[in-house]
């Protein structure tokens, strides 16, 4: 439509790859980040694995796991490679498939939340729940958490979760070696005067 606003939801400093599973936000509300772990196939990192996922294009006789996840139509907004290369699926301001069947008690509305897609940003880092986490994944998070913060105003550090909160009974990323302390340390040296 010629009257629309192009979505400029695009991090400059992310490699940019299309993935078609997503669509409009609802209402445009970004106030949530929601941070997941990947690795495919599971334990394993490295390869385009994770990329031919969110693309749809993840070839299931690579490896036997695969089989089992080709048919799911999933994405994020950002990858978080294990050294530090940004990969950014879905503009920002339109709504990533990350989330699923999920909840969230909003403070501010003192409110339980669930279609959590609608308002979230989603950031997988590659990794799992017992692996150490990198620092260059620390700093590439930090940097991406600013520009996020800078773009929409209603999201600040007390709006940043994990999908094992917001999902406890399916979900368990980025899991206990994901350093929660460390990255607040990190995010807060950048965002405080």
């Amino acid at each position: 439509m010629e009257n629309e606003q192009p979505l400029d939801g695009w991090w400059e400093s992310a490699r940019k790859v299309v993935s078609p599973n997503c669509d409009p936000r609802p209402t445009g509300e970004v106030s949530l980040l929601v941070i997941h772990a990947i690795s495919l196939p599971p334990g394993q990192f490295s390869g385009n694995a994770i990329e031919a996922l969110f693309t749809n294009q993840l070839a299931v006789d690579k490896h036997p796991f695969f089989a089992e996840i080709a048919h799911l139509r999933v994405s994020a907004h950002l990858l978080i490679r294990r050294d530090g290369e940004c990969v950014q699926f879905v503009d920002t301001d339109q709504r990533a498939w990350h989330a699923g069947r999920s909840n969230w008690w909003d403070a501010r509305q003192l409110s339980w939340r669930r279609a959590l897609n609608d308002f979230s940003v989603g950031i997988e880092l590659e990794g799992n729940d017992v692996t150490p986490y990198r620092k260059a994944q620390y700093d590439a998070l930090v940097e991406a958490v600013v520009w996020l913060m800078a773009r929409n105003p209603q999201l600040d550090s007390s709006r940043i979760t994990s999908h094992a909160h917001v999902a406890p009974l399916r979900k368990t990323d980025p899991g206990p070696a994901f350093d929660w302390a460390y990255f607040q340390q990190l995010l807060t040296s950048r965002v405080e005067p």
